[in-house]
């Protein structure tokens, strides 16, 4: 389970409410950075606007199976994500956010993934206890 200490930032979210995502233990106001995503995918659609409807909806393999998505949303500051609400996290794919930012990593100054957006501003993704960067 993760503890207060786990919890101490956001990313491209001006408003952040952390509550407990029953089912992984994930905290449903995380965004975490992930490596080995391809795709950007939201469970927690309090953190999006501007919901839509595809006509080409993606089909998400992973160790669970297939999950196919049809609803995008806007994440301010970032993108368009997948919504996927029976998902366990909200994930961004470290690919497409280096597509769009400059992405710095230091292991021993900070430990943690620096995403520097073009107003000078930077998002800070650290890893928790268990190893997730959010």
């Amino acid at each position: 389970m993760f503890s207060e200490e786990d919890y101490d930032g956001f990313a491209f979210i001006q408003e952040v409410t952390c509550n407990m995502n029953d089912k992984a233990g994930i905290p449903n106001s995380w965004i975490l950075l992930d490596s080995q995503s391809t795709v950007d995918v939201f469970m927690n659609k309090k953190q999006l606007e501007n919901f839509c409807d595809v006509k080409k909806p993606l089909s998400l393999h992973c160790n669970a199976g297939i999950a196919t998505m049809n609803k995008v949303e806007d994440l301010p500051g970032y993108d368009t994500v997948w919504i996927y609400e029976d998902g366990i996290a909200n994930i961004l794919s470290l690919n497409n956010v280096k597509k769009k930012f400059h992405v710095t990593y230091d292991s021993t100054a900070c430990d943690c993934f620096e995403v520097h957006k073009a107003d000078s501003t930077k998002c800070v993704f650290k890893p928790s206890k268990k190893g997730l960067f959010y």
